[in-house]
C-alpha cells in the first residue's frame, strides 16, 4: 500500500490504521519501536511537533519506510 500525506493528521492516521491491521495495541507498537505510549498516542492524534526521529523509528517497527520525493513546480 501506497500512502501520499502531507499533513500529521494524514500521518497520524497511517500510522494508526498500519498499528490496528497488524493486530498491535498502541503499547505493544511502543514497546516494539522503543517509544513511550504518549508518544504513539500524539502521533496517531497527528501531533505536528511529534519528533522525526522517533516518527521513523515506529514506521521502522511497522516495517514501512519513507519515499520523498519533490512536489509540483511553483510551489
Amino acid at each position: 500500500m501506497t500512502t501520499t500525506t502531507t499533513t500529521a493528521q494524514d500521518f497520524g492516521a497511517f500510522i494508526r490504521s498500519t498499528r490496528k491491521a497488524q493486530g498491535l495495541r498502541q503499547d505493544e507498537l511502543a514497546g516494539v519501536a522503543g517509544v513511550g505510549i504518549r508518544f504513539i498516542v500524539d502521533l496517531e492524534a497527528g501531533k505536528p511537533t511529534a519528533q522525526l526521529g522517533k516518527a521513523l523509528q515506529v514506521l521502522q517497527a511497522l516495517g514501512c519506510h519513507v519515499e520523498l520525493k519533490p512536489g509540483d513546480e511553483g510551489r
